[in-house]
């Protein structure tokens, strides 16, 4: 009776090694998914986890620029579709995300024509940070 040798099949082991890489990258990509532009978010000690299903992302730029989602808007297309979206949706809830350089004045007065425009459930996106920053003191 012959002896058969025993052989590692590599071909099924690349196979699942690459679905395995394709899996990880598709969560990776899929965890935080935000519907504003790309900004540096400035840093906080506290915050929950956003869900930003059903609502609009509002994005204040380093340069003062205002986008709805991730298209940039005027002040006056802002307000339009501002008062529209409080107009057709139930439930408006609003996620403000602002690069970290950006003008004070310009987020606040994105904060303050929402809250005039009746929307009462409004977050700021930030960056949970997992020590005090220098200088600030923990209680």
């Amino acid at each position: 009776m012959a002896v058969k040798k025993a052989r590692i099949e590599i071909i099924p082991l690349i196979d699942v090694i690459f679905f395995l890489l394709a899996t990880f990258v598709l969560f990776t990509l899929a965890l935080n998914k935000s519907n504003g532009l790309p900004v540096k978010l400035p840093d906080s000690e506290t915050g929950e986890p956003r869900d930003p299903a059903g609502s609009v992302t509002l994005t204040v730029t380093e340069e003062g620029t205002i986008a709805w989602d991730k298209e940039p808007v005027t002040l006056e297309e802002f307000l339009v579709r501002l008062r529209q979206y409080k107009a057709t949706e139930p439930n408006p809830k609003v996620l403000i995300n602002g690069d970290q350089n950006a003008y004070f004045n310009r987020a606040v007065y994105v904060f303050d024509e929402v809250r005039k425009a009746g929307i009462t459930k409004v977050y700021i996106e930030t960056l949970v940070r997992s020590e005090p920053a220098p200088g600030s003191k923990k209680s």
